[in-house]
């Protein structure tokens, strides 16, 4: 059963259609990737699950309850972290954990350890007594996510996480979040990042003029656009028999002779690389090296999308 429900979804802004009849579903602990450019539904869509936004039409729920219909228990229930992180002049990151945990109402006698907690969770001890507004956005963002994290909650809804990071911060957001995966945090996480998503999601939606082009596993997306991966490999006895007998393999595509090695285009719905492998093998050959190249979710995207925006 799924965790998280969207049932033909739609929702407007006057007479602007920004989402059109989506459905998700998320099973509890998995982490589902919602890719699209700006303006496609993705923010709109987690607003929505947030209670921060009413439905024009379609069901949404959380664990069987309502969204639309119980804003508080499912407030209780979420961590929301929007794509901005607000303005808070005169606090330093300690005030600021302590305000949210009591506004989530935590008893007083926890709020304290919960706020070392979640400030050790997300490796922030040292900047305690800093002014917020002078932390980095990376620091932010981490910041952000321990504060919606006080409450422990069961679902997180992750609305550009890493959005406007450089490259460090970037690998530390997605370790914070495997790290949450782990924890059994059901996540909604939304960006155009998409190589980042392919390596932390277990399932990807990809969205554009509000309406859902393609959701599934990363297996069952190479799947629908039948895409091609390339794998190279050195074959110390490699001959043209070989190379033959290699092309005739089920799922081999066709197979490039460089100078010191072959490039083997494979169906990567019909011929998984360590099957390959495996066959190569029983033919003798002696594999020096064999590494398959990354299918990144930038050729999906382009792909299965136009650029259009709702």
């Amino acid at each position: 059963m799924s965790f998280v429900s969207i049932n033909n979804l739609w929702v407007t802004y006057g007479d602007v259609l920004a989402v059109q009849g989506i459905s998700i579903e998320i099973p509890r602990g998995e982490v589902f990737g919602f890719i699209g450019p700006n303006g496609a539904g993705k923010s709109s869509t987690i607003k929505v699950l947030a209670t921060l936004k009413e439905p024009a039409h379609g069901s949404v729920h959380i664990d069987g309850v309502s969204v639309p219909e119980n804003p508080m228990e499912i407030r209780r229930r979420i961590g929301y972290m929007p794509d901005f992180f607000g303005v808070y002049e005169d606090l330093n990151v300690l005030d600021y954990l302590s305000f949210f945990a009591a506004a989530y109402q935590l008893p007083i006698s926890q709020r304290e350890k919960t706020v070392q907690d979640v400030l050790e969770l997300t490796d922030l001890p040292h900047k305690r007594k800093a002014p917020v507004d002078s932390l980095s956005r990376g620091m932010k963002q981490r910041l952000a996510l321990a504060r919606v994290l006080l409450h422990d909650p069961d679902v997180l809804l992750l609305d550009e996480p890493a959005s406007g990071l450089d490259p460090r911060a970037r690998i530390e957001i997605r370790e914070l979040l495997k790290a949450l995966r782990e924890m059994g945090k059901t996540i909604l996480i939304s960006s155009h990042i998409l190589h980042e998503l392919a390596q932390l999601c277990t399932r990807i939606g990809i969205i554009e003029a509000g309406r859902m082009v393609a959701q599934g596993s990363l297996h069952d997306i190479y799947q629908q656009l039948n895409l091609l991966q390339v794998i190279h490999t050195q074959i110390l006895n490699v001959d043209n028999d070989m190379v033959d007998a290699i092309r005739m393999i089920p799922g081999v595509e066709d197979i490039e002779l460089q100078s010191d090695r072959l490039a083997i285009r494979t169906h990567a719905d019909q011929l998984m690389a360590e099957d390959l492998l495996d066959a190569i093998h029983e033919m003798g050959a002696r594999i020096r090296m064999f590494q398959p190249e990354a299918m990144d979710m930038e050729t999906a995207f382009m792909k299965l999308t136009q650029g259009t925006t709702a």
